[in-house]
């Protein structure tokens, strides 16, 4: 075989290379892997949202606003955003020091509290609710100390606060805990040993590299808390214009054949599902270089 031979045939296994990626999957297979993605994309997530806007739609313009505009509509949407404004707060605290701890301290029972922050993932939100009632209700274990001084938790803002709290805990410290194992404690010891403060140091030095996985955290944590059902259908006792968040007015709406009412109100939902998730695209796009060297980092 002479050498110039050799040229063309790497000519010639150059078309055979472009068509696969690094994986070493053919085209076919690479595309039929994109048709399935999509038909099921299709099948269990646009075709159901797009089902939610066509129904609530169903009836008019008028009837939509009616719907949305019904006093316990807007005591339910008041409430799920007040839910939502106090637990995702709460949450960003907790899951930053939780972050924080695991990943830049050695301790005794690291991996036991880095077990109890994915506790409410496997845990079903009823059982959480129930575990509230259990605790805090009339007849649970602190309920008569509750009575007596004139505490309501279970059935009132409180209890769906701390049920919300419970399962949409893991999403912040889970988004933060390995972006600051793979960053290390280098910068930390370096702006301590010039003197930062250890609050100063946060702030300028931890807080900035792990920004958007901080922000990535709290959109799937506002997205749980306004949707979440069983852990609050346990605790509130589904009062209607007191105790009833968005979720819980839909089912009800839907239980008494009120089923235009129930989608637009479910439609709100949704819509602020599609808001959160154009915010996140809308970011990634204008700061993209900016996530990008962020997670080379």
């Amino acid at each position: 075989m002479s050498d110039a031979s050799l040229p063309l045939q790497a000519e010639d296994l150059e078309p055979a290379r472009a068509a696969r990626h690094v994986s070493g999957e053919s085209r076919l297979v690479q595309w039929s892997l994109v048709a399935i993605s999509l038909a099921f994309l299709c099948l269990f997530l646009f075709l159901p949202l797009i089902t939610v806007f066509v129904e609530a739609s169903a009836r008019g313009w008028q009837a939509y606003r009616e719907a949305i505009l019904e006093p316990d509509a807007l005591a339910a949407i008041r409430l799920t955003l007040l839910v939502a404004a106090i637990a995702v707060p709460i949450n960003i605290v907790i899951g930053i020091a939780a972050a924080w701890a695991i990943a830049k301290f050695e301790f005794r029972g690291k991996s036991l509290l880095t077990s109890f922050i994915d506790l409410p993932f496997s845990v079903s939100p009823v059982i959480s609710g129930l575990v509230f009632v259990l605790l805090f209700g009339a007849q649970g274990y602190f309920g008569l100390w509750l009575k007596a001084h004139d505490i309501q938790i279970v059935f009132a803002l409180p209890g769906i606060v701390l049920a919300t709290i419970f399962v949409t805990f893991p999403f912040v410290a889970r988004e933060l805990i390995p972006h600051m194992q793979s960053l290390g404690s280098a910068e930390e010891e370096t702006a301590l040993t010039l003197g930062a403060s250890p609050w100063r140091t946060f702030l300028t030095v931890t807080l900035p590299n792990v920004k958007w996985s901080l922000f990535y955290g709290v959109l799937l944590c506002n997205a749980r808390a306004m949707g979440e059902f069983g852990a609050v259908a346990v605790v509130s006792g589904k009062i209607r214009g007191l105790t009833n968040t968005m979720p819980l007015h839909v089912e009800i709406l839907y239980n008494e054949y009120m089923g235009a009412a129930a989608f637009a109100v479910a439609s709100l939902l949704a819509g602020l599902a599609l808001v959160t998730l154009a915010l996140k695209t809308l970011l990634e796009w204008h700061f993209a270089d900016a996530i990008a060297a962020s997670r080379r980092h």
